[in-house]
C-alpha cells in the first residue's frame, strides 16, 4: 500500500503533503527532526491520509493535492479541522 498524508504544524500554521509506503515510520521521522523540510514545524499532527494500492496513483494524488485546485479541495474537505486546530483545539 501507498499512503498520501497531510500533516499540520500549529507552530508554523502550515500543511505538509507527502506519500510513503510506511505511514507510521514516516510520521515518526517528521516528528523526530529527521526530515529537513519538516523539522522546524514539530510537532506535526496527521489530519488526513488515504491509501492506494498503486504507487503511480498515489503520486498523481500527491501532485494534485499540491496544486491550486488540490489546495482548494484540501480546504474544502478539512476546513473545520483546520479551523479547530488554529484555535488551539
Amino acid at each position: 500500500m501507498w499512503y498520501i498524508y497531510i500533516l499540520y504544524s500549529n507552530k508554523l500554521d502550515k500543511l505538509y503533503i507527502g506519500k510513503t509506503r510506511n505511514l507510521k515510520r514516516r510520521f515518526r521521522e517528521h516528528n523526530s527532526g529527521n526530515s529537513a523540510f519538516s523539522k522546524n514545524g514539530m510537532p506535526w499532527k496527521i489530519i488526513y491520509y488515504s491509501a492506494f494500492s498503486n504507487k503511480e496513483d498515489a503520486r498523481l494524488e500527491e501532485v494534485f493535492l499540491k496544486s491550486g485546485k488540490g489546495r482548494e479541495r484540501v480546504n474544502y474537505l478539512l476546513g473545520n479541522t483546520l479551523d479547530k486546530l488554529r484555535r488551539g483545539g
